[in-house]
């Protein structure tokens, strides 16, 4: 492995795990600062999670495109965009940093270095939900990056995420990755093991739905070179 490759892992590595400890440290902070208002927990959640995800697109994204998320990755090849092989190794690093950015926020919090959730989350409309959630924010992604607006993609993702904290049912998930890390912290932002896999097969069908979408929206596609 060349250096350039060891940068772009620990970068998805880096920003996956940090992510998963914005997104699931802020919900600890919001059930600790508002424990009898779930819609003020979520609000927080989303807010804290809308706001911060931008700026690690933008530490990350000169190095390895700031993926934090398989479905991302794949799209990206799938697309054209970036080499296979990338993606073969940027997927165990996205779900590592988010296993790890579970655990930090778990102990930020005084709690145990990891708790198994117990929050079942699984149903016919939080499935559909996941799969609107992932299929908007792939559709956001690569639609400004084929038409040249790439540097719109860190406030409009920011935007699209906190929004679909509330208009979906599922509070927009849309990442198999950070749904695999939610597993090990039994808090507000949590997951049971159960409800994970339907989750992730939701991401993936809302991540081919857009990618269809997209071939068909925006045909031309712009090659960037690998690092």
């Amino acid at each position: 492995m060349n250096i350039a490759v060891a940068r772009r892992l620990t970068a998805e590595l880096i920003g996956s795990a940090l992510l998963a400890a914005l997104v699931i440290g802020s919900g600890i902070a919001a059930k600790n600062l508002s424990p009898n208002d779930v819609g003020l927990q979520l609000l927080e959640n989303a807010f804290a999670t809308a706001l911060g995800l931008p700026v690690l697109i933008l530490i990350f994204g000169p190095i390895s495109g700031a993926h934090f998320n398989p479905v991302v990755s794949l799209v990206d090849s799938a697309s054209g965009m970036r080499a296979w092989k990338d993606t073969a190794l940027y997927i165990p690093a996205q779900i590592v940093g988010c296993i790890l950015g579970a655990i930090l926020a778990n102990l930020m919090f005084g709690r145990a270095a990891v708790s198994i959730s117990t929050t079942d989350r699984i149903t016919g409309p939080h499935f559909l939900a996941e799969i609107v959630a992932t299929a908007g924010l792939i559709l956001i992604i690569f639609a400004l990056a084929r038409t040249n607006r790439a540097s719109l993609t860190p406030a409009a993702v920011g935007a699209y995420i906190g929004a679909a904290y509330f208009f979906t049912s599922s509070a927009s998930f849309a990442n198999p990755a950070i749904t695999i890390g939610r597993i090990f912290s039994d808090t507000f932002a949590g997951i049971a093991p159960t409800s994970a896999p339907g989750f992730i097969a939701a991401q993936l069908v809302g991540a081919a739905l857009a990618f269809l979408l997209l071939q068909w929206l925006y045909p031309t596609r712009k090659r960037v070179p690998t690092r």
